[in-house]
């Protein structure tokens, strides 16, 4: 979407907070181990990037999204970049994103983020307003389309998104992709919104989405931008076309997990 409709989109990120403890999870049995062998789900049905090494102990999300919080105050629109940025590190390393050292780590790998002074105001009463109203937001899907498609989870007595879930509006009209969707659903939302946008077609090569997305991308979403109206995504040709371009030297290759973080050569 972020390709198709450019700047023509004003995208808002609201944080979920799934767990601020550990606890009630050790309580069920689940554990690391557990953990790591459910990312690969992930990895064989979505294609994206992820390891499958357990963490010593489990992790909360509070500080991730405090950070992402934090990210969205001191600097406008890359807080879309950090959650990336610890999306990656969070499936991808064993490193303890509950604690602000690691968050630190992933986020000072961003053009544009003072890592250090993000993470130093993670607590400040300003982020804190700001994370409690994001969780509050993201308890309000009851009675709700998320809620009636089954796509969305009960915390205590509310009703909250799943990730991802996005919500369209414009004037006055409000519409609902909850939890995991295909990108057609997305894509038929706006159209229902606003048939006046301009659509962004798929790039002959991937050149030109690393040019955009100039803090890299996936194998898997490079195929994906690259297909075309109801064509499946052909992750081995475009893996070939970005390997040929790393050998020409005009894009670059950094392991990630099982696959690698393509991005354009400086």
């Amino acid at each position: 979407m972020r390709w198709r409709y450019r700047n023509q989109l004003d995208w808002r990120l609201v944080v979920i907070v799934l767990r601020e403890g550990p606890i009630e999870l050790q309580a069920n049995g689940y554990n690391p181990v557990r953990q790591a062998r459910g990312a690969r789900m992930f990895r064989e049905r979505y294609g994206m990037p992820i390891g499958a090494a357990a963490r010593a102990r489990l992790m909360a999300t509070d500080r991730a999204c405090r950070a992402l919080v934090a990210t969205r105050l001191a600097h406008p629109g890359r807080e879309i970049a950090a959650m990336r940025a610890l999306q990656l590190a969070w499936f991808n390393t064993t490193d303890l994103l509950d604690e602000d050292a690691p968050i630190e780590r992933a986020l000072a790998r961003l053009d544009g983020v003072d890592a250090q002074a993000v993470v130093a105001s993670m607590d400040s009463p300003e982020v804190s307003a700001a994370y409690q109203a994001d969780k509050a937001e993201a308890r309000s899907a009851a009675g709700g389309p998320t809620e009636f498609q089954g796509k969305a989870a009960i915390d205590g007595e509310l009703v909250r998104y799943t990730a991802p879930s996005l919500v369209f509006e414009l004037d006055g009209r409000r519409l609902e992709g909850g939890g995991f969707q295909p990108i057609e659903a997305y894509d038929v939302l706006i159209a229902n919104l606003d048939a006046t946008l301009e659509r962004t077609p798929p790039p002959e090569g991937p050149l030109p989405l690393l040019e955009y997305f100039s803090d890299g991308l996936a194998t898997q979403e490079v195929a994906v931008l690259l297909a075309g109206n109801l064509v499946l995504p052909d992750r081995a040709g475009a893996e070939d076309a970005l390997i040929e371009l790393a050998a020409d030297g005009a894009v670059t290759r950094e392991p990630l997990g099982n696959d690698a973080l393509w991005r354009i050569a400086a």
